[in-house]
C-alpha cells in the first residue's frame, strides 16, 4: 500500500500566514529618527506586547493580522516624544507670571513651592502631564515639590515619568527676597527625600516611573551639599538633573559665594559629566562652554522659556563643544513640538545665518533620540526600531496648515503643534486615541486642578488670580541681592 505523506510547507506557503500582532498601525508615513532608514512611505508597524515587533513597508511587511488594526493613512507617525525637563505642578502660574520675572521661585508674591499642599500638587501635575501626552510626549522628566505624591498622581495617565523632588539647602522660603541662607538640616532633610523617593518609585508602573536626583540650583546648593548629592548618585548609579547658569542673578550669588562661576561650581563637586542633565546653561563664559561641553554634559534646552526671561540661548557653542542637547519644555506650557520650532530659530539667531548643523532633523532629534540617549535609555525609547519599546505618535496631517506636506518632517517642525496628535501609545497600550485620553477623564483632571489653582492664588495672594492680582505684582520693587 502506497503511503502518503502531509504535503511540506514552502517558503511562499509560510509568507501566506499572517503574522499575528496586538496592533497593527497601517499606511503612515513613519519618521523614524533611525540615521539608517529616517523615512518609511505607506509603513505597517506591528505591536506585540510592549515592543515593536514589525516595521516595514506594505509592499515588505507580507501578510498580518491583528486584535486592534489602525487605519494611519493621512498621518504622520513618529516615536514618543521624551521631554527632558519639565515642573508639571507650575501650571498653577500659567499666564500669571511671564511677565514678572525669569522664574517663579526667585518672583515675590506669587505661590512657591512651600505653598503648595500635596493635593494641590497631584492635581496641577496631572494636568500638565495631561497635555503632554496629548501633545505627543510619552517621557517627562519632572522636579518640583511633593513628587511622592505627583509622580504616581501623573504615571497614572499612562505616560512614562522620570521624577525627582527639589534638593536643597537654603531656606527657600527666603529665596525671592534675595537671600541666600544656607542651612545643613535642609540639605540633610531634602537629600533624604531623594533617596527614600529613589527607593520607594524606580521602576514602578511596569517601569514607567524613574527617579534621578535633582538638586534645585548652584545658587540655591552650596559647595558642601553638592558634593553630597555627587556621592549618592554615585552611590546610586543615577542620573542628575539641575538647573546651571540660568540667570544673572545665579551667576552673581555663585561668586559671591564661591568666587566661581556656577559650572566651576558643578566642576569643582565632582557633578560636571556625562550624567548631568543641566537646564537652560545660557549665562556662561567661553571657558564655562569648553569645560561643560568637554565634559559631555546634556543641555535640557528649553527655549521658549529663556527667551521669555530674556536669554539668548548658548546652544550652538555648546553642541560644537561636545554637549548633547536635549528638548525641553520647562513650565507654563507642555508643547514639544512647539519647542522643535524654537530651538530652531534659537540657533539661527544666535548662528545669523541658516546653517547645514541646525535643521528640522537635528531638532527633531533633541526631542526623540538625542533625549532618550542622554537617560541612557536610547536602546528602548527614542526612535522606532523594531525590539524597541512601542512609544508611538500618530500626527493627524489631514488639516490645512500641515498640507501640503512634501517633506512631512519639515512641515512637522516648522507648521505642527501639539494638537495635531491624534493617537498616542506607550508600551503597547493606547493612551490617546482620537486626540482625547483613554485612561482618564480629562474633564476631571481640568476642573481639578483649575480649583486647586484658584484655591492656591487667593490663599497666597489674598484674592482671586486675574488681571488685578497681575497688574499689583507687576508694580513691586526688582529684587536686590542680599547675603546672610
Amino acid at each position: 500500500m502506497r503511503k502518503i505523506y502531509p504535503k511540506q510547507k514552502t517558503s511562499a506557503d509560510a509568507a501566506r500566514v499572517p503574522k499575528k500582532f496586538d496592533i497593527l498601525l497601517c499606511g503612515a508615513t513613519a519618521l523614524t529618527a533611525e540615521p539608517d532608514q529616517p523615512i518609511i512611505e505607506e509603513c505597517v508597524v506591528g505591536i506585540r506586547g510592549d515592543r515593536i515587533a514589525l516595521l516595514a513597508s506594505a509592499a515588505e511587511a507580507g501578510a498580518t493580522t491583528a486584535a486592534r488594526i489602525i487605519d494611519a493613512r493621512g498621518h504622520v507617525l513618529t516615536p514618543g516624544f521624551v521631554n527632558i525637563h519639565t515642573h508639571a505642578v507650575l501650571a498653577m502660574v500659567r499666564g500669571m507670571t511671564e511677565d514678572l520675572g525669569f522664574a517663579p521661585a526667585y518672583t515675590p508674591g506669587v505661590p512657591h513651592c512651600y505653598d503648595v499642599s500635596e493635593e494641590e500638587a497631584a492635581a496641577l501635575a496631572r494636568l500638565t502631564a495631561l497635555e503632554a501626552m496629548l501633545s505627543g510626549s510619552t517621557l517627562i522628566n519632572d522636579m518640583y515639590t511633593h513628587a511622592h505624591a505627583t509622580l504616581p498622581a501623573m504615571s497614572e495617565l499612562g505616560l512614562r515619568v522620570c521624577s525627582s523632588g527639589w534638593l536643597h539647602d537654603v531656606d527657600f522660603e527666603r529665596v525671592h527676597e534675595g537671600v541666600w541662607d544656607y542651612r545643613p538640616e535642609i540639605g540633610e532633610r531634602t537629600l533624604q527625600y531623594g533617596m527614600d523617593l529613589y527607593e520607594r518609585w524606580n521602576g514602578a508602573f511596569d517601569g514607567r516611573a524613574t527617579v534621578m536626583l535633582a538638586p534645585h540650583a548652584i545658587d540655591t546648593c552650596s559647595r558642601p551639599f553638592l558634593m553630597n548629592v555627587n556621592r549618592e548618585r554615585r552611590r546610586l548609579g543615577i542620573k542628575v538633573m539641575t538647573h546651571l547658569a540660568q540667570s544673572r542673578l545665579e551667576v552673581e550669588q555663585v561668586h559671591r559665594r564661591d568666587g566661581m562661576t556656577p559650572t566651576e561650581a558643578v566642576d569643582d563637586a565632582g557633578l560636571l559629566d556625562g550624567d548631568l542633565i543641566a537646564a537652560h546653561c545660557v549665562v556662561m563664559t567661553a571657558h564655562d562652554v569648553a569645560r561643560a561641553g568637554r565634559a559631555g554634559i546634556t543641555v535640557a534646552h528649553a527655549p521658549k522659556i529663556s527667551f521669555a526671561g530674556g536669554y539668548l540661548p548658548t546652544t550652538v557653542a555648546m553642541r560644537k563643544a561636545g554637549a548633547n542637547i536635549a528638548l525641553a519644555t520647562d513650565n507654563m506650557h507642555a508643547d514639544i513640538v512647539e519647542v522643535m520650532r524654537w530651538a530652531l530659530a534659537s540657533a539661527r539667531l544666535q548662528e545669523r545665518a541658516i546653517t547645514a548643523d541646525w535643521t528640522s532633523k537635528e531638532v527633531f532629534d533633541m526631542a526623540t533620540l538625542g533625549s532618550a540617549r542622554c537617560l541612557g535609555r536610547d536602546h528602548e525609547l527614542g526612535s522606532l526600531k523594531v525590539g524597541k519599546k512601542a512609544d508611538l505618535v500618530l500626527f493627524d496631517f489631514r488639516r490645512a496648515h500641515l498640507t501640503p506636506a512634501f517633506h512631512p518632517l519639515g512641515t512637522l517642525v516648522h507648521v505642527g503643534v501639539g494638537r495635531d496628535v491624534s493617537t498616542v501609545i506607550v508600551d503597547g497600550k493606547i493612551v490617546v486615541e482620537q486626540g482625547r485620553a483613554t485612561l482618564v477623564d480629562e474633564e476631571d483632571i481640568r476642573r481639578k486642578a483649575a480649583a486647586a489653582a484658584k484655591s492656591l492664588w487667593t490663599r497666597v495672594a489674598g484674592e482671586p488670580p486675574g488681571p488685578d492680582v497681575v497688574a499689583r505684582l507687576s508694580k513691586r520693587p526688582s529684587q536686590r541681592l542680599t547675603r546672610r
